[in-house]
């Protein structure tokens, strides 16, 4: 090519543009990406009450405290579920992740059961700071923050 230089090590500009296209279309970037993630901070952690003796629950348990279909853990003692605020990034994945719905369909499927005189919601606390203390303070309790969140009072739950 008239004035441009071959030099041995460098990939000229347009090669490297290229080379990230196509690695992008046969989806070598998306492993990278999914690769980067895993070693990132999950993005919410589900946490109780420290004397609850559950180490693991089933997502479609937990779905169904967060949706009161449940009332009792097994031990006996009453669930207490709290919710972070709807346009929290921890609530979207937990709900999109354990409750297989959006905020906004949770959202709905509150309004009809208080319209109807079921159920109210779990509160929704404005941090990951007052869900952490929620939980602390109250046996039974059960939510979830961020994954960067620190943990102390508390003790993460995994989910299966």
């Amino acid at each position: 090519m008239a004035g441009s230089r071959f030099v041995p090590g460098v990939v000229p500009q347009r090669r490297r543009v290229a080379f990230l296209v196509l690695s992008m279309v046969l989806g070598v970037a998306p492993g990278i990406e999914r690769a980067a993630r895993a070693d990132a901070a999950p993005e919410f952690r589900v946490i109780v009450h420290p004397s609850n003796p559950l180490q693991a629950a089933d997502r479609g348990y937990l779905a169904d405290a967060f949706l009161k279909k449940v009332s009792r853990w097994e031990s006996g003692e009453t669930i207490r579920a709290v919710d972070l605020r709807p346009d929290s990034p921890a609530r979207r994945r937990f709900s999109e992740s354990v409750l297989k719905r959006s905020v906004g369909a949770v959202r709905s499927y509150w309004q009809q059961r208080i319209f109807s005189g079921r159920d109210v919601p779990p509160p929704e606390l404005e941090s990951d700071e007052s869900v952490l203390a929620f939980v602390a303070k109250f046996p039974g309790a059960v939510g979830y923050v961020s994954g960067a969140a620190k943990l102390s009072g508390v003790r993460e739950l995994s989910v299966k």
